[in-house]
């Protein structure tokens, strides 16, 4: 990577448990954000890269909850993050057989 990208380069990590909104627990530019996403990846975190997510990020501070106006887009990911590590709500059906259980 030039340093020129690893100079723009963001990275923001959010914490979410299920009662209040995501926060922003770390947030880092170029080096510091490489480093950010080297250790979630190092713990299983998946990453998900959106240039126009991590730009709406980057404005909040450390210790902020995400803005209403991103829940959906962040609870979209939450859930399509709990489906690609197998995990489904206790009473889920896969009425529509799209998914495969069995991987």
């Amino acid at each position: 990577m030039t340093e020129d990208k690893k100079k723009y380069r963001t990275a923001t990590a959010l914490q979410y448990e299920g009662k209040h909104a995501p926060t922003i627990t770390a947030k880092g530019h170029g080096d510091l954000a490489d480093d950010i996403i080297a250790v979630a990846r190092e713990h299983g975190v998946l990453v998900h890269q959106d240039d126009q997510l991590s730009q709406l990020l980057s404005q909040l501070q450390l210790g902020d909850q995400i803005p209403p106006e991103l829940y959906i887009v962040i609870a979209e990911l939450i859930a399509f993050s709990y489906v690609l590590q197998g995990k489904f709500p206790e009473n889920w059906h896969n009425i529509h057989q799209r998914i495969d259980l069995k991987s």
